[in-house]
């Protein structure tokens, strides 16, 4: 297990340029989720604390709006390297605050960050920052003051998936994260300070979403709201941000269906879905974690997931043969063994894993890889986003019923489709509802828009497109 670490205690926010005090002394313990162990401190900020905050990123706005996009482009890059530099750092950081074991730390939480930094003076120049239709002359500007909050579970990505765009479209910016994973963001705010980014262009505020989130979506001098988290919160940041008719960019939950067509190679096809399922400990909005299985098929399906599921072996996040760290939390651990329990109680086949905690894991928010079978789309674990490691298989009828299905539940954030004949799973990918569809196991594309439909929210991040998000369109009549 991880050695024990003197408590981090950061007792300053980043507001204006300089680390100055929040307005009272109230504080968040950060847990280490392997070792249930306090690793950090961080303060509880309030109402006030975000309303400084706004006050110097709106006071910064003028200036950064209007500087060239070479220079911002030069910042980016120059935090990119700075990333780069702490890259070691931060993944420490992240796995012991979220559990990640070690390797997709570096690989997935630093890694994707760093990409997002490093790219973002090339996406810069793919977007069509000025155009002539007719006599008018279209232009693209900063929206403005962007408050950025963000999740748990990808804690750097998902801030960066904000910040650099937002920088590089001329916004400034205020960053509320997740209060169970908040120390890699001042390890973020260190590195702003240190490229000398000017003062109120970046500000970073701790604090209970309800108080420091609430504040930033109704606030009147914040131009648009950027958020990731669980659609029952997303829909709360929405309502608060339409009392200022603000735009939010939303990045909510899923429930993603994943279709194996009959002519799949099957083994291939579910071994690289239960690992889709799993990622992160199955803590991923775009998780996979609806395989969608041709009856005749099922039992096939269920011995190759069984085998595979028992292979991603739980342990400390820095042994590098875990697969499985714990979940963030002890209320997300006990969420994710409820809803194994409600899978058990609807009459699910229960294949692999179970509720039951690790009998060779004395502490840490671990939870036992678990697949179900025999699944129907209307049960609770077939409609509700779990956010751990597990996996069901919904058996179907023919392609009209698998796509009745994947489409079957208010999600819409990403999907998976297996066949050996591409154009066939290329018909069936475009029929499904659904922000981002791999096929035949295609790779996450970091440039390729991201984001859901339905009550997966709207807006898109990464590459070009996602820079897109902070800017609006003024007409110039010539």
């Amino acid at each position: 297990m991880a050695t024990t670490h003197e408590v981090l205690v950061h007792d300053k926010l980043y507001i204006g340029g300089r680390w100055i005090g929040p307005t009272s002394e109230a504080a968040i313990d950060v847990i280490n989720p392997a070792t249930e162990e306090a690793i950090g401190r961080v303060p509880a900020g309030g109402v006030e604390d975000a309303d400084r905050a706004v006050a110097a990123a709106q006071a910064a706005g003028e200036g950064w709006s209007q500087t060239s996009r070479e220079v911002r482009a030069h910042y980016l890059d120059a935090i990119a390297t700075q990333l780069e530099a702490r890259a070691k750092e931060l993944a420490v950081t992240i796995t012991d605050e979220l559990g990640s074991p070690i390797g997709r730390s570096e690989a997935i939480q630093v890694g994707l960050p760093l990409n997002q930094f490093k790219q973002m003076s090339s996406w810069m120049k793919q977007v069509v920052w000025e155009e002539t239709i007719g006599n008018s002359r279209v232009v693209r500007e900063p929206v403005g003051v962007v408050a950025a909050i963000t999740p748990w579970n990808y804690p750097l990505h998902q801030i960066a998936c904000k910040v650099a765009p937002a920088l590089a479209a001329g916004c400034t910016v205020i960053v509320k994260p997740a209060s169970e994973t908040p120390l890699n963001s001042f390890i973020l705010a260190e590195i702003m300070d240190a490229v000398d980014l000017p003062g109120g262009v970046f500000n970073l505020v701790t604090g209970p979403g309800a108080v420091v989130g609430e504040r930033l979506a109704t606030h009147h001098d914040v131009d648009l709201i950027s958020f990731t988290g669980s659609t029952i919160a997303g829909r709360r940041v929405s309502a608060l941000a339409s009392q200022t008719v603000k735009p939010c960019a939303l990045e909510l939950g899923g429930k993603s269906a994943n279709i194996i067509l009959d002519d799949a190679d099957l083994e291939r096809a579910v071994a690289d879905g239960v690992a889709k399922c799993y990622l992160n400990s199955g803590q991923t909005c775009s998780a996979l974690t609806r395989m969608l299985i041709p009856r005749e098929m099922l039992k096939l399906a269920e011995d190759v997931a069984k085998r595979v599921s028992e292979s991603f072996t739980l342990g400390d996040p820095y042994d590098p043969e875990t697969r499985l760290g714990p979940l963030v939390s002890h209320a997300q651990r006990d969420t994710v063994r409820k809803y194994i329990k409600t899978g058990i109680s609807e009459g699910a086949k229960l294949v692999s894993g179970g509720p039951e905690p690790p009998s060779d894991r004395g502490r840490g928010y671990f939870v036992k890889p678990t697949v179900f079978s025999n699944v129907s789309n209307e049960m609770t674990i077939a409609q509700e986003e779990i956010f751990g490691p597990v996996l069901v298989l919904i058996p179907y009828e023919d392609e009209e019923d698998a796509i009745r299905i994947a489409n079957g539940t208010m999600y819409g954030l990403a999907g998976g489709v297996w066949s050996a004949n591409e154009a066939r799973a290329l018909r069936v990918a475009r029929r499904m509802r659904a922000g981002q569809v791999a096929i035949n196991g295609g790779a996450f594309n970091p440039a390729a828009p991201f984001g859901g439909y339905k009550q997966s929210g709207h807006g898109r991040e990464n590459g070009y497109l996602g820079i897109e998000e902070f800017l609006q369109i003024k007409s110039l009549q010539m």
